[in-house]
């Protein structure tokens, strides 16, 4: 066993002005060729609204949700249920695009690349049907609701091998499940690393607001981009090489999947078209604007900044927190946050912005994007002539949690009924592959075995098979998971997340935890970044969850490249009330419809699955 220990080289960073081909920004190519049938990233987009209705509907007390607040309503305990259903229909197909000028083949929903925006009410119902109509070659394929609980639907969300089969070329699949929680998410696919392919979409639901704005542009998708297919990048990263080469580097960095790339760059005989285009925003002389930012991306830590501006943090993942002002925003693979801007400008300003995949915490060939806010009176085609903010690239960790403080107090009740402590590692496997590792397990899925179906039907112990590293916690009714990161590598921060929770951080750090925790109202969230390791010394999360959520539950690092090598584990919790619930038949369909499909065709799982 071969283990690997770097030392952090370059301590901090600063925005610099990424490839930009011209003094104007008129795209050489048309939407249809960059993006497909999205709008986002043009000034078509729409701005949101503040709820969806339906014709004149009489809403109680002027809201969907009725009388319920950000300042009223734990939304854990106390979600509406508005009696609405908001329906979807997706087709999963390939397709070449260039959503930077570099064209390649991409994984779209209804010929759009990044996929149809997602909205709803808090307390809605969403439906979604999804048909796989992947071929060149053919994959099976699904899609996970990120950040949503799936309370008494656990079987939705998402994830082959653990709550369904994956969906088989030629299926059709329906999702359904509640918006018990509001704010901002997406979705994506969790087959592999499929979704690097462009596989996501964002996912907005509409709720109550913890702090006064007057316009809602909606969702600013961050995603660093990769020229190379997703499945090519796991294939070389699962041969026998050593740091950094099993570490894929981006190419790019899109905002709402735009950008441009120097076209001298690209090897011979690859098709590139320089000044595509970037995406553009529209501001208004003394509003407030609110932007929904996701990190969408497969590995890259995002620093997001717009010059010369200050934002207000209103919240994060799915949980709104007491306002505070920031000059940049820092995003691991998974995290949302909102933000509030006040257009102080003059009518005709044209400002950029910016987010920058970290040069220290993560690895890219071209790690900055660019997007164009435009002023009402402004010159549509200018490129903007600002100065980027200044920033401290050195920590690869969120703000500090006295800073996050949700908006509705909600704390953990007394000490936890179990706790597990999680190492993080990184060294070779018997065949002298690299591998994550959590608790010295690797991580592989079963596709023709999903583990919920598995505990329903009362098996909940694999002692044949701990490369499924399940975690059974029986009838514990509270968990805490103190997670260690071993690997003192700079590039080795995880954005962590949990499905089926959203869990408080009671404490994170570098070093030798002390057992301090802060229990008044910790930051909640579903992602959160460890930080890697310094010198000899761990990076260390603490969290904790109350186990009212039947099911079985990922919880891994949301780099699409880690994951794939097996840094996952599942959560299986009060695996008694698992036996006793009626799971819907249509999920035993998806195992038939798979075993039809792998039956006569051989599926090239390559990587851990996920």
């Amino acid at each position: 066993m071969t283990l690997f220990v770097f030392t952090r080289a370059v301590l901090c960073s600063f925005a610099v002005l990424p490839f930009v081909n011209s003094a104007t920004l008129l795209a050489n190519l048309p939407q249809s060729q960059t993006n497909g049938n999205s709008q986002l990233g043009t000034l078509n987009a729409p701005a949101l609204a503040q709820f969806l209705t339906v014709d004149n509907t009489p809403l109680p007390q002027g809201f969907p949700w009725g009388s319920k607040t950000a300042y009223n309503t734990n939304p854990y305990e106390q979600p509406p249920i508005t009696g609405m259903t908001r329906r979807y229909n997706f087709v999963i197909e390939r397709g070449f695009k260039a959503p930077d000028g570099v064209n390649r083949s991409v994984i779209m929903i209804n010929g759009q690349i990044p996929g149809p925006t997602i909205e709803a009410n808090w307390g809605d119902e969403i439906q979604v049907t999804v048909t796989n109509k992947i071929t060149g070659p053919e994959e099976g394929t699904s899609l996970h609701w990120h950040g949503l609980l799936q309370n008494k639907t656990p079987w939705f969300d998402g994830v082959p091998s653990v709550q369904q089969c994956p969906i088989a070329p030629g299926s059709t699949f329906t999702y359904t499940f509640n918006a018990g929680l509001y704010g901002t998410s997406w979705y994506h696919s969790h087959y592999s690393a499929q979704y690097a392919d462009g596989l996501s979409g964002p996912m907005i639901i509409h709720g109550p607001d913890n702090a006064p704005y007057d316009i809602d542009l909606g969702p600013v998708f961050l995603t660093d981009w990769y020229h190379d297919s997703y499945f090519s990048i796991v294939e070389s990263q699962e041969a026998n090489n050593p740091p950094p080469a099993s570490q894929p580097y981006s190419d790019n960095n899109l905002i709402n999947g735009k950008g441009d790339f120097n076209c001298s760059e690209v090897p011979v005989g690859t098709q590139c078209t320089p000044n595509t285009g970037l995406s553009k925003f529209k501001f208004q002389s003394g509003k407030t604007h609110r932007l929904r930012l996701i990190n969408a991306g497969a590995e890259g830590l995002q620093r997001f900044t717009i010059d010369g501006y200050e934002m207000t943090v209103i919240a994060n993942d799915f949980v709104p927190i007491k306002p505070y002002t920031a000059k940049i925003v820092t995003l691991g693979v998974g995290q949302r946050t909102d933000i509030l801007v006040n257009a102080t400008g003059k009518p005709t300003d044209a400002v950029w912005m910016r987010s920058d995949v970290s040069g220290i915490c993560s690895v890219s060939r071209q790690p900055h994007a660019l997007a164009a806010i435009y002023y009402e009176k402004a010159n549509l085609t200018e490129a903007p002539t600002t100065t980027a903010t200044v920033y401290d690239d050195s920590h690869c960790g969120n703000d500090a949690l006295n800073k996050t403080v949700p908006f509705f107090p909600y704390s953990p009740i007394g000490p936890p009924a179990t706790t597990k402590q999680i190492d993080i590692t990184f060294h070779t496997n018997e065949t002298g592959t690299l591998q994550w590792y959590m608790n010295n397990q690797t991580f592989l899925a079963n596709y023709d075995n999903p583990l919920l179906l598995l505990a329903n039907q009362g098996n909940t112990s694999y002692p044949n098979d701990p490369q499924w590293n399940v975690y059974n916690f029986g009838s514990n009714s509270s968990i805490r998971i103190v997670l260690r990161n071993l690997l003192y590598v700079t590039r080795a921060s995880h954005p962590m997340h949990l499905h089926g929770h959203n869990f408080w951080v009671l404490a994170e750090g570098v070093g030798d935890w002390d057992g301090t925790v802060n229990l008044q109202n910790p930051q909640r969230r579903d992602t959160q970044l460890i930080q890697p390791g310094v010198g000899t010394e761990p990076g260390y999360l603490v969290l904790q969850f109350d186990a009212d959520n039947p099911g079985v539950w990922p919880f891994h690092c949301h780099i699409a490249w880690h994951v794939s090598s097996g840094l996952y584990v599942n959560i299986m919790e009060r695996p008694g009330d698992i036996k006793q619930t009626q799971i819907p038949s249509v999920m035993a369909q998806t195992c038939r419809d798979w075993a039809t499909y792998s039956g006569h065709s051989v599926v090239d799982q390559i990587d851990s699955g996920l």
